[in-house]
């Protein structure tokens, strides 16, 4: 007898969930391949300025969408900006609060973590990047009739799918550097977003500048990032 393709639970449609199913051998062997794909992911701040179709950017804002969210609420606004002008506004905003940054805000001991980075207040990639995405987290959603209604888990929520956008840049053979001048307040003046986002992160999206150098930088081995309770 075959299972319906839908059921009804507390008066709620539920659709009949199918995957693939993988022998151990396959199981582990694509686990393994994701990481190796995954693990030549790097963080780039140098961009060439090669266009990219819309329609690419549209594919990784949708893939985004697809992390799960408190309550399905998806409490998020992807803001992709290509105009150069909005992008060279953004830039200078961003450039104030981060020079306020490195010469008031930060511990020398933080700086110093930077070195290996090859970072500073100065961000061309903000021009440079054929786009930009930022996302704005959105703390609360407007009722029919204006009133307030909070979302849950949201830092959680977007974090996802932040990640999961992230991941979708790298598949689509690009680059991007997760920027966070902080704090983020003009992003939403300049792209005159509504009270209930707040900024989160942005992302600038391109192609990799040729010759292109990244810092020697080695990730936690898994006995450094993880506990296994068997």
């Amino acid at each position: 007898m075959e299972s319906p393709d839908h059921i009804i639970i507390n008066g709620y449609r539920h659709n009949s969930f199918e995957t693939e199913l993988f022998s151990e051998h396959e199981l582990i062997h694509k686990s393994k391949t994701f990481h190796n794909w995954l693990d030549k992911r790097r963080s780039v701040r140098d961009f060439s300025d090669k266009a990219i179709p819309k329609e690419v950017i549209e594919n990784l804002i949708k893939s985004a969408s697809t992390a799960p969210s408190g309550a399905h609420k998806q409490p998020w606004t992807f803001c992709a900006v290509s105009n150069p002008i909005l992008k060279s506004k953004i830039r200078k905003e961003a450039e104030i609060e981060e020079k306020e940054s490195y010469e008031n805000r930060m511990s020398e001991r933080w700086k110093k973590d930077l070195e290996p980075l090859a970072t500073d207040m100065h961000k061309p990639f903000l021009d440079v990047a054929p786009w930009l995405i930022i996302a704005f987290k959105k703390v609360y959603e407007f009722g029919d009739d204006g009133t307030k209604h909070n979302n849950y888990y949201v830092n959680e929520s977007i974090g996802i799918a932040c990640g999961m956008l992230i991941s979708a840049i790298h598949d689509a053979g690009l680059v991007t550097l997760t920027h966070t001048p902080s704090p983020m307040n003009f992003l939403a003046k300049t792209l005159n977003r509504p009270s209930n986002e707040r900024a989160f992160l942005l992302l600038p999206i391109g192609y990799p500048k040729f010759p292109t150098y990244v810092p020697d930088l080695k990730r936690k081995a898994l006995d450094e990032v993880a506990i296994f309770y068997e």
